[in-house]
């Protein structure tokens, strides 16, 4: 075969959604399987390997991430109910989170606080500008495609080494190590504490549902004591 057949028929399957849709599937599929066999290693988190992955074949075909997402944004959709399907095991363990409520409202407000002023005084601390330490934020002025990245990195950096940080750190409890998961790294290391234990994946839900709720009535607060204060 040709090499333009090749390219022809490339450009005939990039047009149709089932492409990438079929690569977005494949490449965590296939990043599932290797971190199988290294044993669940957290370093080799699926979800990194295969963005990973898809970076590599988008980079090698010079496809844009609109034609991308044009195709694969069926995956993004199915965010919404996966996480409305997290209400089933936070229902399962009702007792437990009952009993932790005081601990984990204390460990919602520091955590979130600290998250907030630590990424606005590094970003100010590193030169950047106010829109870029805005960017923990799309909503009050930051850029919503960079505080997408930085939320990405975040979760899949806490996947791939929180594990070990609490190890280190002589926090054995589950409900508290999922709990520390999801506050400090989203969705991604959600996921990573349902693959160590169904407790600890509940908690750590519960962390991002309440995280966001708190990053959006705290930021505008921070912000407007950071202006006043200069």
């Amino acid at each position: 075969m040709s090499a333009d057949r090749l390219v022809s028929g490339f450009e005939f399957l990039a047009a149709t959604p089932l492409l990438w849709l079929s690569l977005t599937l494949g490449a965590y599929l296939a990043a599932t399987v290797v971190n199988e066999r290294c044993y669940r290693m957290p370093l080799l988190n699926p979800t990194l390997l295969a963005i990973a992955l898809v970076v590599v074949v988008l980079t090698a075909t010079g496809t844009s991430y609109k034609r991308y997402f044009d195709g694969a944004q069926f995956v993004h959709f199915l965010l919404g109910p996966a996480i409305v399907a997290m209400a089933v095991p936070l229902y399962r363990h009702t007792e437990i989170i009952r009993k932790s409520a005081g601990a984990l409202f204390g460990a919602l407000v520091i955590g979130s606080v600290t998250a907030i002023l630590s990424s606005v005084l590094v970003a100010r601390g590193l030169g950047g500008d106010r829109e870029l330490w805005l960017s923990i934020s799309g909503q009050i002025g930051g850029v919503p495609a960079l505080t997408a990245v930085l939320t990405i990195s975040t979760g899949i950096t806490g996947a791939c080494l929180a594990s070990y940080v609490l190890r280190l750190a002589g926090v054995r409890q589950w409900h508290a190590r999922g709990f520390a998961m999801g506050l400090s790294s989203h969705g991604i290391a959600t996921a990573r504490a349902f693959q160590e234990n169904e407790i600890a994946g509940t908690f750590a839900g519960l962390a991002m549902a309440l995280n966001g709720i708190a990053t959006a009535a705290l930021v505008p607060l921070i912000i407007k004591l950071l202006d006043r204060v200069g």
